[in-house]
């Protein structure tokens, strides 16, 4: 892994910069793009506060460093990746140097994802970019947390996550997708065990009995390959 320290540069217009946690070369450990060779960019704060948070330290929003967009861009080109994730934290936080950054990134034709928790409007987010929006169920005590009116701005390309945790959890998840008629939405429907507190097989014996379209059970592969606490990977 490559790590990125982002400089403190203190007279920048919030719309061309953005308070940035670690940025770091890696391969994506979720979603659909599992394996890939993937730049990171971790933005500062978060308005949520999961009990399976392990990203604790970008939670607060100075916990990051101020950066410009165009420094960060110059780090994601040197490093020739073609996946970018924007991750956090809640990086819609920041919504409009978010936004900016997506348009330099996709005008290099890079793949560009955005993971989010979904409480945030995902509207004026560029057609292009891939949305990954991680919608809570009971046992990340924020299950009340997503804003409903952006089942409409979803695209095909985008891609919705339940993380799991107990049979509640998983119910909760299929009635969502049923009620909101998600897998006619998006193509990529995922399931992630809750590290530690349901083992992968019950879900994929859940999975298989209620044979969801487009459904997708993902392990964090990061946690798998490092230590479950590490960062930067």
């Amino acid at each position: 892994m490559t790590n990125f320290f982002a400089p403190d540069i203190k007279k920048s217009s919030k719309d061309t910069a953005l308070n940035v946690v670690e940025e770091f070369c890696s391969i994506q450990g979720e979603s659909s793009y599992t394996g890939r060779l993937c730049y990171f960019i971790r933005l500062a704060g978060c308005n949520l506060s999961c009990s399976y948070c392990d990203t604790l330290y970008a939670k607060k929003a100075n916990d990051g460093k101020i950066t410009t967009i165009d420094e960060i861009l110059q780090r994601v080109l040197k490093s020739k990746f073609q996946t970018v994730e924007i991750t956090g934290g809640e990086p819609l936080l920041q919504t409009k140097p978010v936004i900016e950054l997506c348009k330099k990134l996709l005008e290099h034709d890079i793949t560009v994802l955005i993971e989010t928790n979904g409480s945030i409007s995902i509207k004026n987010i560029p057609e292009d970019v891939v949305k990954i929006i991680d919608i809570k169920t009971p046992s990340s005590n924020e299950g009340k947390s997503f804003n409903i009116n952006n089942v409409d701005y979803l695209a095909k390309h985008d891609q919705i996550k339940f993380v799991i945790g107990s049979s509640a959890d998983y119910d909760f998840a299929v009635s969502y997708i049923k009620k909101y008629s998600l897998a006619d939405k998006v193509n990529e429907l995922l399931f992630s065990p809750m590290w530690t507190k349901v083992e992968p097989s019950q879900i994929v014996e859940w999975l298989v009995k209620d044979n969801i379209k487009n459904c997708r059970i993902q392990l964090q592969i990061h946690k798998i390959i490092w230590h479950p606490d590490e960062q930067g990977v």
